[in-house]
């Protein structure tokens, strides 16, 4: 899942909030809800901030342990904040592990890492689970990636979907994964042996 840091105008670089939007997710990817983002940004904008408050720092998590950034995160990276001065994209990892890269586009331009930290010297409110849980069910929407379709299809949908075969950008959206992720999708299908067709060379859903 992904979101916006908010930050203050003399620090651009201290996220004090983190802000989601609607999007649909899976274990490899997360696309967001173009109407929901300009939304976003409207608000932003009625508040009295900046674009550099809210829409240069992009965080998302990765569901293994690797923050390593897919080919799809630098593509969508380059391809969404490419045109901006300055922007980060933060990615943390199941282990709290994390990616953190600065890139800028003045001058000569370029990316450097930068490190992370939570600064507790900072006043900062206490958790709010119940609001947390709230956002996350009005702006997550879990989607398998292997069968794309929602994860709340009944069972009657996932029955008439069964005798489909693997598409095949499959193969191309695995091999342009980092290692780690392509781990983490063959331990699902390991865990999940109806998936696969013994007298067939096809993996079939």
């Amino acid at each position: 899942m992904g979101g916006f840091g908010i930050t203050e105008p003399g620090d651009l670089l201290f996220v004090n909030d983190f802000i989601t939007v609607k999007q649909e997710v899976s274990a490899v990817s997360v696309r967001f809800d173009d109407e929901a983002v300009a939304d976003f940004f409207d608000a932003q904008v009625d508040l009295g901030r900046k674009p550099e408050q809210f829409a240069r720092i992009w965080l998302h998590s990765h569901p293994g342990d690797s923050p390593t950034p897919s080919a799809t995160d630098e593509t969508t990276f380059q391809r969404v904040f490419g045109a901006c001065q300055w922007a980060v994209m933060f990615v943390i990892a199941q282990n709290n592990n994390t990616h953190t890269r600065l890139s800028f586009n003045v001058g000569p331009g370029g990316q450097v890492l930068i490190p992370t930290e939570v600064d507790y010297t900072r006043d900062f409110g206490g958790s709010d689970r119940q609001l947390w849980d709230t956002e996350y069910a009005a702006n997550i929407s879990a989607f398998d990636w292997l069968k794309q379709e929602p994860c709340e299809q009944t069972e009657a949908t996932r029955n008439e979907l069964s005798g489909y075969a693997l598409p095949c950008d499959f193969i191309n959206e695995f091999e342009n994964m980092e290692p780690a992720e392509r781990q983490f999708i063959l331990d699902e299908l390991a865990e999940r042996p109806e998936l696969w067709e013994d007298e067939q060379e096809v993996m079939f859903l």
